[in-house]
């Protein structure tokens, strides 16, 4: 396909709300440092990301004849922050999976008609597949791999969500910013470090690599179980995901506002309080976070992340509104109760957290949850 006409295309993407549209040939080399990532065990229990990999260094795999990667971004910066927040930024619309899917639709039938082939010839993806998004972003000049593992626009800073088409067509690339070295980490980041001394729980274990056993985000939405004692004081007040890495990147200074046109802003989750996240039952759960990506992550894992928060906000010794933080204390008693292990074991843990280990266990007596306690203790000792 000819420049021109892969212009014309470029055009027809954006005008259907892409912020970015970049073209790389699906025989880019884009990640050689997967594999390695995976033995080194750093995708925690995300077996599928194990099980995915030839698909993910392969589009061949995915797409037999792909002949190209079309790469597209949505920019989610709001242009303000949202203070106050446990959310990581992105969890704050309705889930993007969810909006973005119809202008990909509407992407392919664009193809259909400029390119005309048939639906068989492409297959779009929008973080659900096993495509390397970032990896093709990279080599496609939507930007460059950060030493916070994340793609960095010099337009857009750190905030572009990312969706890809696999297609049977060969359109003329884009160059990548550094034509030698388009995967390479921290190409423009120079000497800076603060996404790597940032991070609360020191999860990078080299520049660019996130090992996700010590990550908030993996934590908060991904484990399904019991969080590691040993990093829950560092999740202070987050419930969901952890944007600490992408906020404090210099090249955020560069980023425009997202015209949010395939985003519906959710900002008002922000405003819920740490109590009113533990008083969620899962009528109220489905009620308020329906259609967003918060419900990824089930109300038992909201539950605990709420558990370990409190814990964190009112901790002994910390200022605080002792009528809320009394409110709190109330609720993680009752939490102490919840028929899963997983919430009894945060809850006691935050009840001990708030009143000190002595006072704490005395409040658990009292409120007739000590019959649990033993339990939940060896359960999590187990999983610590």
């Amino acid at each position: 396909m000819s420049v021109e006409q892969r212009e014309r295309l470029r055009g027809r993407l954006i005008e259907l709300g892409f912020d970015v549209v970049r073209f790389a040939p699906a025989n880019a080399a884009i990640d050689r440092g997967l594999r390695d990532w995976l033995a080194a065990g750093n995708h925690a229990d995300m077996d599928w990301l194990a099980r995915t990999a030839d698909k993910r260094l392969d589009p061949q795999l995915v797409l037999p004849g792909a002949a190209a990667v079309i790469v597209l971004g949505v920019n989610y910066w709001p242009g303000r922050e949202v203070a106050g927040t446990s959310f990581a930024r992105y969890a704050l619309h309705s889930d993007y999976h969810d909006t973005i899917q119809p202008a990909l639709k509407a992407a392919g039938q664009v193809l259909e008609e400029l390119c005309a082939i048939s639906a068989t010839d492409y297959r779009y993806y929008v973080d659900a597949g096993p495509v390397l998004e970032r990896g093709w972003a990279a080599a496609a000049g939507v930007g460059f791999r950060g030493k916070n593992g994340n793609i960095i626009s010099p337009r857009h800073g750190n905030w572009l969500l990312l969706a890809a088409i696999l297609v049977r067509v060969a359109f003329t690339p884009d160059e990548p910013l550094c034509e030698s070295e388009p995967g390479r980490t921290g190409l423009h980041c120079g000497k800076c470090r603060r996404c790597l001394d940032a991070c609360p729980t020191g999860a990078f274990s080299a520049p660019g690599t996130v090992d996700a056993r010590r990550c908030i985000s993996y934590h908060t939405i991904e484990n399904r179980g019991f969080v590691p004692r040993a990093l829950r004081a560092a999740f202070e007040a987050r419930v969901f995901g952890c944007d600490e890495c992408l906020a404090v990147c210099p090249w955020n200074g560069f980023a425009q506002v997202g015209r949010s046109g395939l985003l519906a802003r959710r900002h008002e989750l922000a405003q819920l309080s740490l109590v009113e996240l533990l008083q969620l039952t899962p009528e109220g759960f489905r009620e308020v976070f329906r259609g967003t990506a918060v419900k990824r992550t089930k109300l038992v894992g909201l539950l605990r992340n709420a558990c370990i928060a409190a814990g964190n906000v009112w901790c002994a010794g910390a200022a605080s509104d002792l009528k809320e933080r009394d409110a709190a204390v109330a609720e993680l008693l009752r939490l102490a109760r919840h028929e899963s292990p997983v919430v009894r074991g945060h809850a006691v843990w935050a009840v001990r957290r708030v009143l000190g280990d002595e006072a704490g266990a005395a409040a658990l007596v009292e409120a007739r949850a000590a019959e649990v306690e033993p339990a939940v203790l060896a359960e999590f000792e187990g999983a610590a």
